[in-house]
This record gives C-alpha cells, structure tokens and sequence, in this order.
C-alpha cells in the first residue's frame, strides 16, 4: 500500500492518495472513485463488539448510500485473513482494507488519536466528496448511530454534488 500525500484530515483539504489491497484482493485507488463520494471509515479491531456494531449499521445502510453515490470503505490494522472472517461473520457486502504496514491509517492520522490506544487505529471516519476533498471528518464516532450519522450529512452535502 502506498500514500502519495502527508496527512491532511481538515474538511476542504483533499484527501490523501492510497492505492490499497482489500480482503478480497481487489486494488483499490482512491482517485479511481472520483465523482462517487467515499466513506472511509477506520475501526480499531474486526470482530470486536464496537466494531461488528458499526460495521453491521453501515451494511443495513448499504443500499441508501449506493443511492447517493457513495462508496463504503473499511479500514483496521487487521491482516487480511482477519479482515475476511468479520466481512463472513458480519455479512458486509463493502471492501475491508488490512493496514497492517500502516500506511493508510498514518497517512490519514488517525493512529494514536482519540480513542486510538496502544498504537491501533481509532475509530474515526471520513467523508471524501467526488472531488476528492475531505466534506467532513468524524473525530468521535459513537459504533450505534454512526452510520446514520454519515447517511444524514451525506444527504445534505449530496444535493450540490451531481450524481455520476
């Protein structure tokens, strides 16, 4: 996994450039979705109570973000195998990535932040507009309402924003 930009998490800055392996070993590229939005969110542990929780929420979910043209993008420490079994166990349909190296998680600033203890991610999310800058970033995330709370700004800020 590479990062092509420093960490920049302030709404209005692009986002940060990442090509990235998901669990189910598709190549993914952010400046590949440009003109869809991006919800990119980090969790600190797959299979954790908080984590099946929020992942869960985001699935129930899935069909009113594809409505908006919004792509769902996971995001934790856990190698690839790990990342696989919470996408069986949680039925997630939306690709998990394995930062193991990192990179990603450093590149968008969210190790060691709030909530992110002994060096795991914290559970912290990003909205990434089509233009590829950051509309909005969730620095507190409650795992039981996040989902709705995404889904509810993104249908504010998807009103300016053509659909693809």
């Amino acid at each position: 996994m590479t990062s092509m930009s420093p960490s920049m998490t302030q709404p209005s800055k692009m986002a940060p450039e990442f090509t990235a392996r998901s669990d189910d070993g598709r190549t993914l590229r952010l400046s590949e979705l440009r003109g869809s939005w991006v919800i990119l969110f980090f969790y600190p542990r797959a299979g954790s109570p908080g984590c099946s929780i929020e992942a869960r929420r985001f699935e129930a979910k899935v069909d009113d973000f594809s409505a908006l043209n919004a792509q769902l993008i996971g995001v934790s420490l856990d190698t690839e195998a790990k990342q696989a079994k919470f996408r069986d166990s949680c039925g997630l349909s939306y690709p998990l990535i394995p930062d193991g190296d990192r990179t990603l998680s450093k590149a968008y600033g969210v190790i060691g932040g709030l909530g992110g203890l002994l060096g795991m991610a914290a559970r912290e999310t990003f909205l990434i507009s089509p233009d590829g800058s950051i509309a909005r970033h969730w620095r507190t995330v409650n795992p039981a309402n996040h989902a709705a709370d995404v889904l509810k700004e993104l249908e504010t800020r998807s009103c300016d924003w053509p659909k693809a």
